[in-house]
């Protein structure tokens, strides 16, 4: 019986199929803290940038910029992973990195702090399922 290693074995949907379920399920998870921020406890998504006119965050952005964050991370891994060995470690710092940058906008910006605290739970619910997910998939890790 032949002992399969980890980068032998890549599962009933692939590598590239798991990386897609990961990027959809953290898309779903990004629009689960949406709806319970939003719909169900009445925070109004509503922000302004200095300059710039009031946005109201509705579920097509939330669905957008999570998607568009979800494949730039997947492509970041992708891309490493094909020059070294250390991928799996760089691309983890630099998607925690992301993570802290993607809050300082919430000082500058106007916004209801129960607005504020629903779009930092939809980064953190993101990032609790992309990070590991997509280390998961490496075939490296």
């Amino acid at each position: 019986m032949a002992v399969q290693t980890k980068t032998q074995s890549t599962g009933r949907f692939g590598r590239t199929g798991r990386r897609m379920l990961v990027v959809g399920a953290a898309v779903l998870a990004s629009v689960v803290a949406w709806v319970v921020g939003e719909p169900l406890l009445g925070h109004d998504l509503v922000v302004q940038s200095p300059g710039q006119p009031v946005m109201d965050l509705g579920v097509g952005q939330i669905v957008f910029m999570a998607a568009v964050f979800s494949l730039v991370g997947w492509a970041a891994l992708a891309i490493l992973e094909r020059f070294t060995a250390r991928a799996v470690l760089i691309w983890t710092i630099a998607a925690f990195v992301v993570l802290a940058v993607s809050f300082v906008p919430f000082v500058s910006v106007e916004a209801s702090s129960g607005s504020k605290i629903v779009l930092a739970v939809t980064h953190v619910a993101l990032a609790a399922v992309l990070i590991p997910g997509l280390r998961l998939t490496s075939a490296r890790y």
